[in-house]
């Protein structure tokens, strides 16, 4: 059985290697950078399964080489930082990022958000009991076209490019045709976990995919409650 390659991008190598050690000790194959720019090359050549992204690097913001790494690669991303303001959480999570850890933190905890943000992508990547059986992988609403196990969106027949959040997003809001979400709901769903602080994020995931999808029409605003995708007539 392959085990899941995870990658270390953080400067301090201390507490990389303690990261490396942890992980490894768990059954995981880690790989360690300390540079954005190394970061990137082993992106290519590790082919991780997942991102854990210190926020302060010597050579670049984690911030700027998150917002890099959603745009090119499919992998969820878990950052580490001394920040523990809200809003530096949320601007984490708005730029791409699937979770949020600060220092000092304990490796265990790293450990079992790992899992976590594994879970629910296994979990979003197999179809809803209520999904009718010929709509289990392709999904065809309008002009849209969503192959499911392949994380591939089509708009009018040419690939549309969506972070990993959108992509999840997209799914629980289309597998739930007419339901109204809450973004309490969605941050729970999506990015594993609720989340009190200002949901803002999930409005700013959802006005990109209305705009890459070119959706308003779809991905309906229910004012004072939240979100749903437009059930289609028969």
């Amino acid at each position: 059985m392959n085990k899941t390659k995870i990658l270390i991008i953080e400067d301090d190598e201390p507490i990389a290697d303690l990261l490396s050690y942890g992980l490894n000790a768990e059954g995981f194959q880690t790989c360690i950078a300390t540079s954005g720019a190394a970061g990137m090359r082993h992106l290519d050549q590790f082919k991780p399964n997942l991102l854990l992204l210190d926020w302060m690097l010597p050579d670049c913001s984690g911030l700027d080489l998150c917002k890099m790494v959603t745009e090119k690669y499919n992998i969820p991303i878990l950052m580490i930082t001394a920040k523990s303001d809200i809003t530096d959480k949320v601007l984490g999570l708005e730029f791409g990022a699937d979770d949020y850890i600060t220092k000092p933190f304990d490796v265990r905890e790293i450990v079992a958000r790992i899992r976590t943000i594994l879970r629910r992508l296994d979990h979003l990547a197999k179809p809803s009991e209520q999904v009718a059986e010929d709509d289990k992988q392709v999904i065809q609403v309008n002009h849209l076209t969503i192959v499911r196990d392949e994380r591939l969106v089509k708009k009018e027949g040419k690939t549309v490019e969506l972070t990993p959040k959108e992509f999840d997003l997209l799914i629980t809001l289309i597998d739930s045709r007419g339901k109204i979400y809450r973004r309490s709901e969605l941050l729970d769903l999506v990015w594993g976990y609720d989340f009190a602080g200002d949901t803002r994020t999930v409005d700013t995931h959802i006005q990109r995919l209305r705009k890459k999808l070119n959706a308003g029409d779809l991905i309906k605003t229910v004012f004072g409650v939240g979100y749903k995708f437009e059930k289609q007539e028969e």
